[in-house]
């Protein structure tokens, strides 16, 4: 009985993925994130579609976990309740040098470019309308911004705007509300908020749905080209497997006829996507400079007991940074 006992309390004190389906198993869902655009139903309606084609493409189940926050996706990324994700550049990142998981495709959009700018939305309508009036007074101003993780809804805002105009993002607002890109632009648009950060890609989804909100608002600035979003699988799937899943995205609405068409429509509907290209880690290396360039100046504007303290501070950055390339130069399998 005693021993009994004892392995029970040993086995409830294994980390969860110990006890987990091993993701080889054929019969083990492949378990897909979604990162949160708009709401989570709307994410999770727009890539069933999809899903259920790539399900019949590897003869594997797909289950989806769509959330209602960054945060909540990265938790389940940590906790190994995620094999695969579309994840922007921080979350990715993170998959990639924390989470032993691996860049498979890149999203193309029918625009063309490489990427997608952050933006600051305001109101069209005075007195908070202006970006001469926001850098004077934004202890005047209400905003409304991505979660932490997110590029182009803090990191890119904050390191390419606020932090350069000498304006600390999280503490100089009078108020501020922390949400989707979707839901900051309501939140502006509905005067519950004075400015938003949010990015080209996200607002042009945003006037298609909410057209009447959007003829609201305007651009008061935007970013330098952010890199698109990632498609990244967990390394412990066997490399037949994953090249099998980047087979499938990079083929998929390339179609002529019916089925390409359908599949085209299922692309425009998420985020008006034209497609995916094949990737690797090494398609990181942006998002990884972005985010070592607004951790240094982070720890050179911040307050230290004494330069000792920043310059180990600033070791510290340099060392991650050079730990996070090492990572994303290596093409194994």
């Amino acid at each position: 009985m005693w021993l009994l006992l004892w392995l029970a309390l040993l086995c409830a004190g294994l980390p969860s993925q110990a006890r987990a389906e091993p993701p080889q198993s054929p019969d083990a869902p492949v378990r897909f994130g979604i990162l949160p655009l708009g709401g989570a139903f709307e994410s999770r309606s727009d890539w069933d579609p999809l899903l259920a084609e790539l399900s019949r493409a590897i003869a594997r189940p797909v289950s989806v976990l769509s959330v209602h926050s960054y945060e909540a996706l990265e938790k389940a990324i940590q906790s190994d309740q995620v094999d695969m994700a579309f994840l922007s550049g921080k979350m990715a990142l993170d998959a990639v040098t924390q989470r032993r998981m691996k860049v498979v495709a890149q999203v193309v959009r029918h625009d063309g470019l490489p990427g997608y700018r952050a933006l600051l939305l305001a109101r069209r309508n005075p007195p908070f309308n202006s970006l001469k009036s926001l850098l004077a007074e934004p202890e005047r101003w209400r905003l409304a911004r991505g979660e932490r993780q997110s590029v182009s809804g803090f990191i890119v805002p904050q390191l390419q705007f606020f932090q350069p105009n000498h304006i600390a993002m999280e503490t100089r607002f009078l108020s501020e509300i922390v949400g989707t890109h979707q839901a900051t632009a309501l939140a502006v648009a509905n005067n519950e908020a004075d400015v938003a950060t949010n990015n080209t890609a996200d607002f042009e989804r945003f006037k298609q749905r909410f057209p009447a909100e959007a003829k609201r608002l305007q651009v008061l600035w935007e970013s330098d080209l952010i890199p698109h979003a990632q498609i990244v699988v967990r390394r412990e799937y066997s490399p037949e497997l994953r090249s099998r899943v980047q087979a499938f995205l990079v083929n998929y609405g390339r179609a002529k006829g019916p089925q390409g068409e359908a599949e085209r429509a299922v692309l425009k509907s998420l985020h008006d996507l034209a497609g995916f290209v094949a990737a690797d880690n090494s398609s990181l290396q942006p998002a990884a400079k972005l985010a070592y360039q607004l951790a240094k100046q982070n720890a050179m504007t911040a307050q230290w007991v004494n330069e000792a303290a920043r310059q180990a501070r600033l070791s510290r950055v340099e060392s991650a940074y050079a730990e996070q390339a090492a990572v994303l130069r290596d093409i194994s399998p």
